[in-house]
């Protein structure tokens, strides 16, 4: 299966200013905007929004 640009690997940075990072792919055609997901922060122990980066 190939790689395309349908669905790019983008990094998804903490708000909290930790710095943790998730990484996942995203489908361009259901989520054109920057993806904005709650996910857990271990670093700071606590669930808080990701928001994508480019």
């Amino acid at each position: 299966m190939a790689r395309n640009e349908l669905r790019p690997v983008v990094k998804l940075r903490s708000t909290a200013g930790t710095g943790y990072v998730y990484v996942t792919r995203k489908n361009r055609r259901n989520d054109p905007d920057r993806l904005e997901l709650r996910k857990y922060d271990p670093v700071a122990g606590r669930h808080v929004a990701f928001r994508e980066e480019r």
